[in-house]
Formats: C-alpha cells, structure tokens, sequence
C-alpha cells in the first residue's frame, strides 16, 4: 500500500510544528551539503525559524565567496538585481576603511613596542623614534607634575601637624594651670591661716621697767 499524500498547509499544533521544523531543516541542510560535495555547487542557505531562531549552511570553497557575503555579491552580480542600498554600500567601504587603518595603527603600536622592527630601514625607524621621544618627554613632565604635587601635600600635612601639636601643648598648659589654681584654692579649704601672734616687748633693764 502507497504512502497517503501529507496535505501542504500550516501545522496548527505547535509541538508537532516544531518537530517538523526541527527533521525538515535537518534534511534541507543534509541536501545542501550533498549538493555541494557531489556537484561542487557554491551553496548559501539561511532558515529563520518561527521563533527567529537562525540555522545557516555556507559551502567551504576557496576564495571571498566562502562567506554569505560573498555568495550574495556574485548573486549580486551575476542576477542584475541590486542587494544594497547607497547607505549600505556607503557603510561597507567605511567599515573597510576602519579595518585598515585598525590594521595599521597594530602595526605601528607593535613597533613602538619594538616588535617587528627588524625590516624596517632607517628613514621608517625615525618617526618611531620622535614618537619615543615625545612621549617619554611628557612622561616625565607628568612625573615631575605628580612630584610637585606630592611634595606640596607633604608640606602641607607638616604645617597642619605643627599646627594641632601647638593647639594641643596650649590645651596641656592651660590644664594644668587650673589644676594647680585648683589644688591652692583646696589648700586653703583644708588649712585656714593663723591669726597672727600679739608680742609684747619686755625691757631688759630694770629702771625701765614700770613702778
């Protein structure tokens, strides 16, 4: 008995949906892959699931068109059909040149780093040395900025300690004098002053003394 026909339409069940998904793509990229090894096809295939869930397969092929890139630019080329836009165009050589001139200043950090200098003549070895020089230069004026400035703060915390070692001695010596106008009064308190003594002159000779 024959296979029954599966009728083309939507899958309203979500799992059985998925499940379907999931072996047909599978099957799509088996193809895709069979198509390539056995016809030596260049093969760009992007599958966006329901959920945007994104499955691709690029077929290896020496050259730019390896990527999906490359495949849609000879796609470009070879259909008449305009792919990008002046803007994406416009963003694409830009990105290009941000790539070489990235490319280029790697070089020029690795040789300020002295790496990859030995094919480099004299005449390309001297502006890395001015580069040297320079920035040494403001090294060590930004070395000599930081000395000042710790030598300043230094002075500074000197004259504060001077300054609270003489708030405090001042604190000492007014403590204690209070402490000894404290102890006289208290002396006092304990010990009250004699009333002086009354003497009376006694005369030695005796015509002096009263009748």
């Amino acid at each position: 008995m024959g296979r029954g026909k599966i009728e083309i339409k939507r899958i309203e069940n979500s799992t059985n949906r998925q499940v379907t998904y999931s072996k047909r793509r599978n099957g799509i990229l088996k193809k895709a892959r069979e198509i390539h090894v056995l016809c030596d096809a260049q093969i760009a295939l992007v599958i966006f699931s329901s959920t945007g869930k994104m499955s691709e397969y690029i077929s290896p092929s020496p050259g730019p068109s390896t990527t999906l890139i490359g495949i849609l630019d000879k796609y470009q080329k070879t259909s008449g059909k305009k792919l990008w836009d002046a803007k994406h165009e416009f963003l694409s050589s830009e990105l290009d040149r941000i790539k070489k001139e990235n490319d280029s200043m790697q070089i020029e950090l690795r040789h300020l780093k002295g790496e990859d200098i030995t094919s480099l003549n004299a005449q390309e070895l001297i502006p890395i040395e001015e580069a040297l020089n320079n920035g040494l230069s403001k090294i060590r004026d930004k070395k000599n900025d930081v000395w000042r400035m710790m030598t300043k703060n230094t002075s500074m915390l000197e004259e504060e300690n001077k300054r609270l070692s003489y708030h405090l001695h001042s604190l000492e010596i007014g403590g204690n004098d209070r402490d000894m106008e404290n102890g006289y009064h208290q002396k006092g308190r304990d010990y009250p002053a004699q009333m002086p003594f009354t003497f009376r002159v006694q005369p030695i000779q005796p015509n002096l003394q009263e009748k």
